[in-house]
């Protein structure tokens, strides 16, 4: 077996099973990495929104506490005829023109 040829693929062999075993080391640490960070910004992310949902729940508490029963706005009513129903819309046409107005006037130099 001292023949050069024969002694040339044993070493090739040898070197790529060793670079293979390497490759798959780093290829390894590099998926073990990724899985890492995927999980601290999964962590990150769910510690985010849980400050978040307190803070929204804290604001909505002290809103409600400030809030007294003035300060909300009465229901709207709902007129139960046909008849008030136009004529709302019509009130409601007559201050859109008015405001149209009073803008075209505002910006005519």
């Amino acid at each position: 077996m001292s023949d050069p040829l024969l002694k040339a693929f044993f070493v090739g062999r040898a070197a790529a099973e060793a670079i293979g075993e390497q490759a798959e080391a780093k290829l390894t640490q590099t998926l073990s990495e990724i899985g890492k960070f995927e999980a601290e910004q999964r962590e990150r992310l769910r510690a985010f929104s849980e400050q978040v949902m307190e803070k929204a729940v804290v604001a909505e508490e002290l809103a409600k506490r400030d809030r007294t029963p003035s300060d909300t706005p009465d229901p709207v009513t709902v007129p139960s005829t046909p008849e008030d129903l136009q004529t709302v819309i019509d009130e409601l046409r007559a201050e859109i023109a008015q405001v149209r107005v009073a803008l075209k006037t505002y910006r005519e130099p």
